[in-house]
Formats: structure tokens, C-alpha cells, sequence
């Protein structure tokens, strides 16, 4: 991804971070996602985010805890940083957070105004601040799988932008968009090759494309 000049440098990133977990929502480096904060402890976050590093950490809850007052949370997560925000009149913040770097959880530290804390490793994931050189194998055959899965769903893809973007920018994007369940979102999240993340989606939209047309020729 091409590098803000606004985002912190790899090694001034923070050890301690906000988090957001929410499930079904990732956010990949260089990838912007719109967020729409309305509970008090939420509001807190994003009040002392935009006091310091601007950075908040989305994690996924782990499916088995999704009801729990407090959900156990997956230990990969993606650090973004926000990067526009408006209030609104009825009490809500709502902004955008782009994609800095993924971490791993080391430890949940004590959290602040309701909201959760953890201490971080980036290290795994140095290359998300630096250029991808990796690109997809067969990215032709990448972009049929992708039409396939995004006629079937019902998903609508700007298709002359996506031939031009870069194929780091593409799966991250993807990975944070499509709409896959989030355990598929959370494996690819995990995935730190390029190559191999490209790999996984590919299966999984391939899977989800087979599946739909099971189903269809079942109803006739």
C-alpha cells in the first residue's frame, strides 16, 4: 500500500492499543473502513484515540463468546488509524478508519472509560508498513473466481478500478469487503503471504460459489 504521511512509522507504533472488537468487521492495511460509534464506552475510544496516536485495534469476538457481556476475542486483529470523522447531532461519531498494521493480542491490560485495552506484538506483520512485492499467482483466474462469487451474491464491484489496483490493495480490500462469514474474514486475516491470502480467498469464493449452485439446481 502506499504509505499516508500522516501514519506512524513501524517503529513507533504503540504497545498498548484501543480495541473495537466487532464481528463481521476487519479492517486490512491501506484499506478504509466507515465506522458508526454510538455507545458511551465507544465514544470514550474514539474521544482519547483522536487525543493520542489515533489508532484503534479491530479484533473479532470468537463465535462461542459473541453473546457474552465481555467475548473472549480472536488474537489477530488490525490496527487502524482514523483518518476523518464528523459528529453528528443525535450523539454519534462517525468516522473512517484506514488500515495501518496488523498485531497480535499478548495481553488485555486494564481498559479505560468502559472500553477494552491490549497490549501488542506487531512484529509478525512488519511487511504491512513497507510496499507488497508479492502478487497473486494467476490473477486472471482470481478475477474469474471473484466474478463468479460477486454475480452469485448479488455483489456489485467496480470492475474497471479493479484492474487497475495493485494485488496487495485487491485482496485487502476484498478481505475486508466481500461478504464472507467471519471466521473465513478472521482465517484470512491470520494469512500473512500475500500469495497465500490470494490463495484462501480464491477457495473460499469457489466454495461459496459451488454451494449457491447446488442450491439453485436443487429449486428446479
Amino acid at each position: 500500500m502506499n504509505r499516508n504521511p500522516f501514519f506512524p512509522r513501524f517503529a513507533d507504533l504503540p504497545v498498548e492499543i484501543p480495541i473495537f472488537p466487532l464481528s463481521g468487521a476487519v479492517v486490512m492495511p491501506g484499506v478504509q473502513l466507515p465506522l458508526n460509534m454510538f455507545e458511551p464506552r465507544y465514544l470514550n475510544l474514539v474521544t482519547d484515540a483522536l487525543a493520542d496516536a489515533h489508532l484503534i485495534g479491530m479484533v473479532q469476538p470468537t463465535s462461542e463468546t459473541l453473546e457474552a457481556d465481555e467475548p473472549e476475542i480472536h488474537r489477530i486483529g488490525c490496527a487502524g488509524r482514523i483518518t476523518s470523522y464528523s459528529e453528528t447531532p443525535d450523539g454519534r461519531i462517525v468516522l473512517v478508519l484506514t488500515g495501518i498494521c496488523r498485531f497480535q493480542v499478548r495481553a488485555e491490560v486494564a481498559g479505560r472509560g468502559g472500553y477494552r485495552r491490549v497490549s501488542v506484538d506487531w512484529e509478525r506483520f512488519a511487511a504491512d508498513c513497507h510496499e507488497e512485492t508479492q502478487t497473486i499467482a494467476d490473477r486472471d483466474g482470481f478475477l474469474v473466481s471473484l466474478k463468479s462469487y460477486c454475480t452469485l451474491r448479488g455483489v456489485e464491484v467496480p470492475w474497471d478500478e479493479v484492474k487497475k489496483m495493485a494485488d496487495s490493495d485487491l485482496v485487502n480490500l476484498l478481505c475486508a469487503h466481500l461478504p464472507l462469514s467471519p471466521e473465513d474474514k478472521q482465517a484470512l486475516v491470520e494469512t500473512i503471504p500475500l500469495g497465500e491470502r490470494a490463495s484462501l480467498m480464491r477457495g473460499l469464493m469457489d466454495m461459496a460459489s459451488a454451494a449457491s449452485m447446488d442450491v439453485a439446481e436443487l429449486r428446479h
